[in-house]
């Protein structure tokens, strides 16, 4: 497993992979409605380019086996909170209980420490969302706490659960 997940840079010919991955209604159900559903190549390919500059990168492409199967990214956060970084990810439905997020969320923890040096790193999911709880608990983040009532994602009002890692 320990190389058949990468991350690497998002390219323009990953646009329609990413596309079919954020259409599942699965995936898109634990996304912020700031993703548009339905997603298609040219949302894809709006999104890369806003992307494109951001350095360090924010946004990475998940590899398995040399196939796109997902996106990981952070959100530096700022002004009192610059030590902070938000983490998100998600992985196509069809590589689910594979270990791939699990190995890209801790890819990536090393990677936003050696590029950011954030003190916090943090993740915000849904209530529904167990198995990304997992991903994270055994990624050494703990539960900080449970926002009740905190969001709305298709006309529901949902718990998050934010955890958190110190590092």
């Amino acid at each position: 497993m320990k190389n058949s997940v990468q991350l690497r840079p998002w390219q323009t010919q990953d646009a329609q992979a990413l596309a079919l991955i954020i259409n599942n209604r699965k995936i898109w159900n634990n996304l912020r409605d700031s993703i548009p559903n339905p997603y298609n190549v040219m949302d894809a390919l709006q999104w890369m380019n806003l992307t494109k500059d951001q350095k360090p990168e924010q946004n990475l492409a998940i590899l398995y086996k040399g196939v796109v199967v997902g996106n990981i990214g952070c959100m530096p956060q700022t002004d009192i909170h610059r030590k902070s970084l938000e983490i998100g990810y998600f992985v196509a439905e069809e590589y689910w209980g594979k270990g791939i997020a699990t190995k890209a969320v801790e890819q990536f923890v090393s990677y936003i420490c050696d590029k950011f040096q954030p003190v916090r790193i943090y993740a915000v999911v849904f209530d529904h969302n167990r198995a990304s709880m997992q991903v994270l608990h055994k990624n050494g983040f703990i539960l900080e706490s449970i926002r009740r009532c905190s969001a709305i994602k298709n006309n529901q009002i949902l718990d998050d659960y934010v955890w958190v890692k110190f590092v």
